[in-house]
């Protein structure tokens, strides 16, 4: 039983990762005073795509081709991993979150390949931004989840996150608020979301995640677009399993407060991407190395108590 509990929160979790996106759109809107597209629009967007041809470069290889689909079986084993609803992950061990950072990297690292491939300066910049910023943001993912490991005993998180009601206290109320604020840095970071890049730019010179990824088209750009929704959804899964951490024992009351809770991080992210403006390209590895501390000191508190 719990391992069919466990298989229908990842389908869960494969089919709502677009509408996180479309929160997020319909908050700017409102923010904006427009309307803004339906919430399903993106449902609507990676239909559309996968109904189209693809279009390649004479300058490209198998490299770019495959990209995309390495990437998003990336993330989808990702998403696999990640519990939520107080229930484990339907793929988990010990020490699975070393993995769940390293599927990332993969992703990272095949559309950098991607972009590369193409022999473009301009997505090379891209690349190498990305490269630049995921070098600060992924010890700071590690060190965070190295704290809540530490505060649970256990570095599987299925562990951690079903768990993690029961070892939170007033000593360690400081070190969950610290190693939450070094989380949604990385979620906001990784994801490339205001204020360290606008999805929704043109402007060349500003360009990070999408300036990698224009020469996709067609089923290849539908693939890029959902794995960085189940991207948006991992990250932030880990995120609010540590903010919310209210498990109430009815499996289907705990998961619709997680559900709940990921549609109130992509509100969140909305009003960010309303009320700020992107930060210069060179504030970001300060933003990071801040959260970086955070994580070092929440950290030292954990191991302090123990």
């Amino acid at each position: 039983m719990q391992a069919v509990v466990s298989i229908i929160h990842w389908l869960v979790a494969l089919a709502l990762a677009p509408l996180l996106l479309g929160i997020i759109g319909r908050t700017k809107a409102f923010f904006a005073g427009r309307t803004g597209s339906p919430f399903l629009q993106p449902y609507h967007d990676l239909r559309k795509l996968l109904g189209k041809g693809a279009v390649y470069s004479h300058t490209t290889t198998w490299v770019f081709r495959a990209a995309p689909m390495v990437g998003l079986g990336a993330v989808f084993v990702a998403s696999g991993m990640v519990p939520f609803g107080g229930s484990p992950a339907v793929i988990e061990f010990p020490a699975d979150l070393i993995l769940v950072v390293y599927l990332l990297g993969l992703l990272r690292f095949a559309t950098v390949l991607g972009a590369l491939d193409t022999g473009s300066s301009f997505e090379g910049m891209g690349a190498s931004r990305e490269v630049q910023f995921s070098a600060l943001a992924e010890p700071v993912l590690l060190l965070a989840l190295a704290t809540l490991g530490r505060q649970t005993g256990s570095y599987s998180l299925s562990t951690i996150f079903v768990d993690i009601a029961e070892h939170l206290s007033i000593h360690a109320g400081p070190a969950m608020l610290m190693g939450a604020v070094a989380l949604l840095v990385v979620f906001l970071v990784e994801n490339a979301r205001i204020p360290v890049d606008d999805p929704n730019t043109h402007l060349e010179l500003t360009m990070i995640h999408e300036v990698m990824v224009l020469d996709y088209s067609g089923p290849d750009f539908a693939f890029v677009l959902y794995g960085a929704a189940l991207k948006l959804w991992v990250l932030g899964a880990l995120l609010v399993g540590l903010v919310i951490p209210v498990h109430v024992g009815i499996r289907l009351i705990d998961s619709l407060l997680f559900v709940l809770g990921m549609f109130a991080l992509a509100f969140l992210v909305g009003v960010i991407e309303s009320c700020m403006a992107r930060l210069r390209l060179l504030r970001v590895p300060q933003m990071l190395i801040a959260a970086g501390a955070f994580a070092i000191f929440a950290l030292v508190l954990v191991l302090r108590q123990t």
